[in-house]
This record gives C-alpha cells, structure tokens and sequence, in this order.
C-alpha cells in the first residue's frame, strides 16, 4: 500500500494523515512538534509528504524536511480544494484536509522535485528583501525631485544613501551563498 503523508499546516499546528494506516495526528507547528512527527512516521520509508503551500507557515517544515531527504510536493490550494471537491469531501477542516491531501497526492501520483540547497531559501529571503528596498529607493527618488526643503532634500539623499548600501550588502551576501 502507497506510504504518503498528507499534511494540513497551521500557524500553530501540523495535522498530519497516513494514507497506509489512515491514522491522524495533530502536532505543534514547530521543531517539538517535527521531532513528534519524524518519530510518528518511524522507520518505515516514506514515499512522499504532500501539503499545501501556506505562505510563511510551511517554509520552516520544508526546510526540515529537505535537510532530512524527505521526498515532499508542495500542492497550490486551490488544486486540492478542487480535488478534495471531486472526490466529495466539501467538509473543510484541518482533519479532513490532511487526508485529502494525502489522497491526491497517491491518486495523481505526483512526484517530488529535487530537493533545493538550504541556501536557497536564504537567497529567497534576501531576494525579498532587495525587492523591498529597490521599491523604497524608487519611492524616495519620486519624492528628492519634487522636495523644495532643504531639510527634507538632505534627509531624503540620506536614506538613499543607506538603501544603496543596504542593497550592496545583500547583494554580496547572496554572492556568498550563492557560492
């Protein structure tokens, strides 16, 4: 029988289905609770993990779980809404999510995708990061333009001074990693 694990994330909570046995568990979403899960899921080999992405709630479990080669799909919501609606579960709860998902993933046989280096997710981050500021210094340089103050004209080259460098420094960084 097909050894997939379907997980419904929370902010707090891991509720976690096993397609084998077809046995539920609720975990913290966090390292106590991975250590639980990792114990729960035993020896046995596991085919694959499926859940949803959920934002910033999966990232720490997809860390965890690439750095133990745990093979993994990461599923769009609305794919799974979509299947867990063709199979006829319209009940929408944490329960009954996790076995969905680990339904789809053993009926659709989905297949994981290489695992990333863990530095990637760190370039993801900083990558965020550089987008944020690059937006910030096209917003101070609209506004160093049309300042007529000298005050607000002196501050406003400070902080593109300080973005220019904060972006420098990012870049470097994400040269290292990428290294």
């Amino acid at each position: 029988m097909d050894n997939t694990i379907g997980i419904d994330i929370s902010k707090d909570t891991l509720d976690v289905y096993r397609l084998t046995d077809g046995q539920h568990m609720q975990v913290p979403n966090g390292k106590r609770g991975y250590a639980k899960l990792f114990r729960w899921i035993g020896m046995q080999p596991t085919q694959l993990i499926i859940f949803e992405v959920t934002g910033a709630y999966h990232r720490q479990l997809e860390q965890v779980l690439g750095v133990k080669s745990i093979p993994f799909v990461k599923v769009n919501p609305k794919q799974a809404r979509r299947f867990a609606q063709a199979s006829g579960k319209l009940a929408k709860t944490d329960r009954v999510d996790c076995e969905v998902l680990a339904k789809m993933g053993a009926a659709l046989q989905l297949v994981p995708k290489p695992i990333s280096a863990e530095n990637l997710y760190d370039i993801r981050e900083l990558l965020a990061a550089r987008r944020a500021l690059i937006k910030d210094r096209t917003a101070a340089k609209a506004r160093y333009a049309t300042a007529s103050i000298a005050l607000a004209r002196r501050l406003l080259e400070k902080r593109l001074r300080h973005i220019e460098s904060d972006i420098s420094k990012i870049d470097a960084t994400m040269l290292e990693l990428a290294r």
